[in-house]
């Protein structure tokens, strides 16, 4: 037998034979509760003398011994499994309209009762069977209840009615129709709203299934989510006190979830910290069940929960969530690359120092065997070719000590020492350095659009080291063109903070695009005989001072290096 719910008795049912077999064997079982009540509430009425109008107590118990019977073979039959399910369910209902019939003729036809007890199969059948379902019981009880009115006027009444005294004949046909049409149309009314509404609960079933279907493949995903995500959850109330935790933060911490559950969070993380929900990956180093520390990397997020309608518990908005992640593997790693990094660019520096030297040494090493050679000729030619190869000498010499220096100020970068000085005056120091005769670039014209009196807040050696190779960058690019470089700058205020901007432009060759991403690199260059540190030395002295710098060029259109660097608040 299935398992019985009385509230899924008055509930329509879907395609499935199941549920129509579950509602066919309720409406059998309420039927047998509703006439076994009427019968036995008419009989404690009659017994008290009340104007009922009954059968003789042989009838009643032939009726109820067919009835009882036909109910309980009917609900037998409904268990064999090849069975007509919507045919069987209409033959019970044209059943319940021909007992129905039988009883209101043998207790009064018109004066009867029980004639309400028509409505039982018209709704039933509306519930189970839709609207078809409820216009058969209807025209089925119509036409019964017709019959039995029908007989009433011709007189086929049983005689027991002719000796009572509660009986009272029907004045004529009229009154019989009267009634007739009210119940007729009334059944049918009762049937097609039966219908409509068998069919809105259907549709609103149904919708409620899908969203429950939805629901639960929603909450098996967060829950497969939740216990196989490789980041520790944990969440606490409005009380920091935790309410749950995934596998993960039990594996991270070593604690089960049933030691964590119920227990404040300080009690076991004091390290974490709660008094903000910040979204940003904090660190901290976390004490575990055994008692050994590990990196943790977390992040507290706020955790809203929705009231809940049964218990009638307002809405939590102070819960929290916690990720955590075991970041221990991973700073080794980090500082495995960086080693590794550190290596690379250690042997990166030392194939580019001896390249570097071995050009200068090279000169250096033949100037001086010819030097010390005894060759013939006039004693000028010999001070001559003396006095050359001594410049080779000096020059690369000098040479090997500008890469030397590049590589320290790269290398081992001084601390800042900040002071506020006058950017015209290190300008023109600069220039002049770059156009002097250790400069390289004599020739090469400089103009410089900077007010005299712009004041700022620096380390001016290290600055000064920026601008020169920037200019010295600028000058080789524009030695082809003669066109002039230009160094401006100017002070602009930005959320009252001023800022000054410094601009080297230049007319020459450009960047290419291609390698434009890689000119900040150390050891990239595209010059002959050079380090490729001075623009790798220029970003790390910008970025010391908490500035940006960024170039804008174009093949062939000249490059324009432009350098932004914030002042103190209080700038005056």
């Amino acid at each position: 037998m299935p398992h019985f719910n009385i509230f899924k008795a008055f509930t329509p049912v879907t395609d499935t034979d199941d549920q129509l077999r579950r509602h066919i064997l309720w409406l059998i079982f309420i039927r047998i509760v509703l006439f076994t009540l009427l019968f036995g509430i008419t009989a404690i009425l009659q017994s008290k003398n009340e104007q009922q109008i009954l059968p003789p107590s042989f009838i009643i118990l032939l009726f109820l011994s067919a009835f009882y019977t036909f109910s309980i073979g009917s609900a037998l039959i409904l268990q064999r499994k090849k069975l007509h399910l919507r045919r069987f369910g209409l033959i019970q209902l044209l059943a319940d309209t021909t007992i129905t019939a039988l009883l209101v003729y043998a207790t009064g036809c018109s004066q009867s009762i029980f004639t309400p007890v028509f409505f039982l199969p018209i709704l039933s059948g509306g519930l189970i069977l839709y609207r078809i379902g409820g216009l058969i019981p209807a025209a089925s009880s119509t036409i019964s209840y017709g019959a039995v009115l029908t007989a009433e006027h011709l007189g086929y009444i049983p005689s027991y009615f002719f000796l009572d005294e509660k009986y009272i004949p029907a004045q004529n046909y009229l009154v019989l129709t009267n009634i007739f049409a009210v119940y007729g149309l009334t059944f049918f009314l009762v049937a097609l709203l039966s219908g409509m509404l068998a069919g809105k609960l259907r549709s609103t079933e149904d919708a409620l299934s899908l969203s429950e279907e939805k629901f639960d493949q929603l909450l098996i995903l967060y829950k497969q989510i939740f216990d196989h995500i490789m980041t520790g959850i944990i969440t606490v109330d409005d009380r920091d006190i935790i309410t749950s935790c995934n596998p993960a933060a039990e594996e991270i911490t070593g604690f089960s979830s049933v030691e964590l559950t119920g227990r404040r969070i300080k009690a076991y993380f004091p390290e974490i910290k709660m008094d903000g929900t910040s979204r940003n990956r904090n660190v901290a180093d976390l004490k575990k069940k055994d008692g050994s520390l590990i990196r943790a990397g977390y992040s507290c997020s706020p955790l809203r929960t929705s009231s809940d309608p049964m218990t009638d518990e307002p809405e939590l908005t102070s819960c929290k969530v916690i990720t955590l992640q075991d970041i221990s593997k991973i700073e080794q790693m980090e500082k495995q690359v960086r080693e590794a990094e550190k290596m690379a660019a250690i042997g990166e520096l030392s194939a580019s120092i001896a390249h570097d030297f071995r050009n200068p040494l090279a000169a250096i090493s033949g100037s001086g065997q010819v030097l010390a050679m005894n060759f013939n000729g006039h004693a000028e030619e010999k001070a001559q070719t003396r006095h050359s190869l001594i410049e080779i000498i000096l020059r690369e010499s000098e040479r090997m000590n500008k890469t030397i220096t590049d590589f320290l100020h790269y290398a081992r970068p001084d601390s800042l020492q900040l002071q506020w000085f006058n950017l015209s005056r290190l300008a023109r120091e600069t220039v002049g350095r770059v156009n002097g005769d250790n400069g390289g670039y004599p020739e090469c014209s400089i103009n410089i659009d900077i007010p005299p009196e712009l004041e700022v807040c620096g380390d001016p050696l290290q600055l000064q080291i920026a601008l020169s190779h920037l200019l010295d960058n600028s000058c080789y690019a524009s030695s082809a063109t003669l066109e002039p470089v230009t160094v401006s700058a100017w002070e602009k205020t930005e959320h009252d903070r001023a800022v000054i901007t410094i601009e080297v432009k230049d007319s020459g060759s450009g960047i290419p695009s291609e390698i434009k991403d890689r000119i900040f690199n150390p050891f990239f260059s595209t010059r002959v005989n050079a380090a490729g540190l001075g623009l790798a030395i220029v970003h790390q002295i910008i970025k010391e001072h908490e500035g940006t710098i960024k170039i804008e060029s174009r093949q062939g259109k000249g490059c324009t290096v432009r350098i932004r660097l914030p002042m103190p608040e209080m700038t005056h």
